[in-house]
């Protein structure tokens, strides 16, 4: 697992007694994404993937919408007490005539394990428009794949079932097929994984994909979604009213509290199969 995991000392505490014992816990470490050799914005993640993120970032960002505006990307300039590499800073180089990231407030923003992007200046710097609208993408998918996916999603948490500390989001086929699944300690970080993928991959947009994501669907996961061009988000937890209103107006399927047989379809459900009750 490498930096995956970190071992800790612990006291566990239960009815028959404490006794100590070593834990193991998820990693949490900063990353600084630059482009062109400025800072662009630091988000505390989980080593590993972590071109994928930045592509990720970047594409859900609006900064590039293709594998085509990017040059390169390469790790440099971190290093510990011991002067090791800590590749916690990633350098992303855009392709000729692509436009450099704006370098006002708007987005000198810092990024959470818990919330996402923090501290953006405008409601304008928060909304985005999406080249790969998801509006007319024909992908139908029925209730019972929707329903099994979040199980098969839990199955591949290689690092949860050693920590029980991160997020996943996995991109799947209208069939229920997984095609990327990525963990981190951050459900947004998570996305950016699975959507980077994607794009290096050159499948974006995403169409005729589920992306299904372990917690709850907020504005930012939504959003993200909208920028790759996924016509259907399900979570296993609830969506926020402000989710539910961009997923209406940008024609994605939003579908919520997916477990067991039962889920919420908050907006555009036709692209839910439906049998006759």
């Amino acid at each position: 697992m490498g930096r995956l995991i970190a071992r800790r000392p612990v006291l566990r505490i239960g009815p028959d007694g404490s006794t100590r014992r070593p834990d193991a816990l998820a990693v949490e470490e900063p990353l600084e994404l630059r482009v062109g050799g400025r800072a662009l914005a630091v988000t505390m993640r989980t080593p590993g993937h972590d071109v994928e993120l930045a592509h990720g970032f970047l594409l859900t960002e609006g900064v590039i919408g293709s594998l085509e505006d990017v040059r390169d990307a390469r790790y440099c300039g971190s290093r510990d007490d011991e002067g090791r590499n800590t590749y916690n800073v990633l350098d992303v180089g855009l392709a000729e005539g692509v436009p450099a990231p704006d370098t006002g407030v708007e987005r000198n923003f810092y990024t959470t394990s818990s919330c996402g992007v923090c501290g953006k200046a405008s409601l304008d710097a928060v909304r985005l428009r999406t080249r790969h609208s998801p509006a007319d993408d024909p992908v139908q998918v029925t209730p019972e794949v929707i329903a099994a996916l979040p199980g098969v999603l839990r199955d591949r948490q290689r690092v949860f079932d050693s920590t029980g500390g991160l997020h996943a989001a996995g991109l799947f086929t209208a069939a229920g097929e997984p095609i990327v699944v990525r963990e981190d300690v951050g459900r947004h970080n998570a996305v950016d994984k699975v959507l980077g993928w994607a794009l290096m991959q050159g499948g974006v947009p995403v169409k005729g994909s589920v992306l299904v994501v372990s917690g709850r669907a907020s504005f930012e996961l939504v959003q993200k979604a909208v920028m790759a061009g996924v016509p259907i988000l399900a979570a296993v937890s609830a969506p926020s009213s402000l989710a539910v209103e961009l997923a209406a107006e940008c024609g994605l399927t939003l579908a919520g509290f997916v477990r067991g047989r039962h889920m919420n379809v908050y907006a555009h459900a036709a692209r839910i199969e439906r049998t006759t009750p």
